[in-house]
């Protein structure tokens, strides 16, 4: 794999280039905008796992780098706290993210759940991904955190591993412990969502019981919450949502309002825009 290859998908952007080369290019090639600085130590591990994707994946996607000393309205546009800090553009939009310097299997792994590489793309030289369990996961942070323990961004890394992991109360225990520059970072608060919903499933009845109770009486608000909840945690998200669509289209106030709270908790967890742009809509038709 060439310079000359990886350079052709990879490019600076600023704030006078931002809009013509990453919102309005990203309406037909995903834009993946890497928040970087010199000085940055985990930007150097990551800036050449990137550069080396982008080679890879073949025009898949574009690679923009954007140096936070030089661009500091775009960072402050992002709300950027801590680098590297990653966004993927796609439609005009930020479709996902992450911050941290993540190892090379998960980096392909973030990447392929959003974009198909090309025909022809990469070559013999791509290393297969290796899928990593979420035990795996949590020793490999642990280690990294007792070898770098300043690395407050590897503590949100564990704790959301713990959460994948089902550790529900050590992942809030990581989550309650870091630093505020990281507590409003759009992982920690999609974390955060995530335990809110888990919190609310303890000592709930189970799936079947809870389908019984809404079939036998539509207007079971409790019920009803509690299984759009269920489903939601346990993968069938549209289901979920449309429980508590049903709550807020026919008792809005229920609960202080509950229903609305449960759906703007449950789209910052979900990954598939198109479903969440979808429901969003469907929740602003019934609320104006």
């Amino acid at each position: 794999m060439s310079a000359t290859t990886a350079q052709a998908h990879v490019f600076e952007v600023r704030e006078d280039n931002f809009e013509a080369e990453v919102l309005q290019a990203s309406l037909t090639t995903p834009i993946l905008v890497d928040f970087w600085a010199t000085w940055c130590g985990p930007c150097k591990t990551l800036g050449p796992m990137l550069e080396k994707l982008a080679a890879e994946f073949n025009g898949a996607f574009r690679l923009a780098k954007v140096d936070v000393d030089k661009s500091q309205q775009l960072a402050a546009m992002f709300g950027i706290r801590s680098i590297p800090t990653v966004m993927l553009v796609k439609d005009g939009q930020v479709l996902d993210g992450f911050a941290g310097a993540l190892p090379e299997g998960q980096l392909r792994e973030f990447l392929t759940r959003h974009i198909q590489p090309l025909d022809g793309a990469g070559d013999a030289e791509a290393e297969p991904a290796v899928a990593e369990s979420p035990e795996e996961a949590i020793n490999r942070l642990q280690q990294a955190i007792a070898a770098e323990p300043d690395r407050s961004e590897l503590k949100l890394d564990l704790a959301l591993a713990l959460m994948q992991a089902g550790h529900v109360e050590a992942a809030e225990a990581e989550l309650t412990a870091l630093p505020a520059n990281l507590a409003t970072e759009a992982r920690a608060v999609r974390l955060r969502s995530q335990l809110d919903l888990a919190r609310a499933l303890k000592g709930a009845p189970s799936l079947a019981e809870l389908q019984q109770r809404v079939q036998a009486d539509g207007t079971d608000w409790a019920a009803r919450d509690l299984l759009g909840v269920r489903l939601l945690l346990e993968g069938d998200a549209a289901a979920g949502l449309d429980q508590f669509l049903a709550i807020l289209e026919r008792a809005r106030d229920w609960n202080d309002g509950q229903a609305k709270k449960r759906l703007l908790a449950a789209f910052t967890t979900l990954d598939d825009g198109e479903l969440v742009g979808r429901y969003r809509r469907r929740m602003a038709s019934l609320l104006f």
